[in-house]
């Protein structure tokens, strides 16, 4: 065995080189795919269709919605952090178990919530492309994360759109009012937008808007 076959470790052990690159390709994709299976994706998109509804395009900036989302994901994501960490990653860590049963034990609580949050036709149409049927015995939880993954961020991309959709309702409303009262008045060169941006802040801070948001993603994944 050459020395591109395998490293010896500290311990006198051989270590295959392809182990070692398969970990870090996982390590390296890692952020990507957690982000994908938690409740990131609906939480950004919501926050970014929100600020295109009020019109301020910059403000707040990306990295503050990229941060209010991450940290929303914790939030909402600590259920299922524990119990990964209580089944899967403590006893691997004190070496009750091996490395491929813990990574078959995180799967659980990431599956159940995804599961949870994902439409059953989103589910049936990656398993109808996949090529897969559930045993009378088997429930979705068998279903292998390469069909569970794209079908719930399938239903998070139509959740987050649909969310989208119910918060330009009312700064629409603001934009058609604005608009018609200055045609009325003859303002025809005014921009509408100029004008309308104020009563946008003045109602999303009336309502209490922040507050009112977060509460209501929260809530829609418990």
């Amino acid at each position: 065995m050459t020395m591109y076959d395998s490293l010896i470790n500290v311990n006198g052990e051989q270590v295959p080189t392809l182990e070692i690159l398969l970990l870090l390709t996982i390590v390296s994709l890692l952020p990507s795919l957690m982000i994908m299976m938690s409740s990131f994706t609906r939480t950004i998109i919501i926050l970014s269709f929100l600020r295109n509804a009020m019109g301020v395009q910059q403000s707040p900036p990306n990295m503050v919605l990229v941060g209010i989302s991450l940290f929303l994901t914790l939030f909402i994501m600590n259920p299922v952090l524990q119990d990964i960490n209580t089944e899967a990653y403590q006893p691997y860590k004190n070496q009750e178990i091996t490395q491929e049963v813990a990574l078959e034990r995180a799967q659980v609580p990431l599956k159940k919530f995804m599961l949870e949050h994902t439409e059953k036709n989103s589910l049936n149409m990656y398993m109808d492309m996949a090529d897969v049927e559930l045993a009378a015995d088997e429930t979705a939880e068998d279903l292998s994360m390469t069909v569970i993954v794209p079908a719930f961020m399938t239903s998070e991309l139509k959740q987050a759109f649909m969310a989208g959709f119910l918060l330009f309702i009312p700064f629409l409303l603001i934009d058609i009012i604005v608009s018609s009262t200055l045609m009325s008045m003859g303002m025809i060169m005014l921009p509408p937008a100029m004008i309308s941006l104020p009563f946008k802040l003045l109602l999303f801070i009336t309502v209490d808007g922040w507050n009112l948001l977060f509460s209501t993603i929260v809530k829609s994944f418990q």
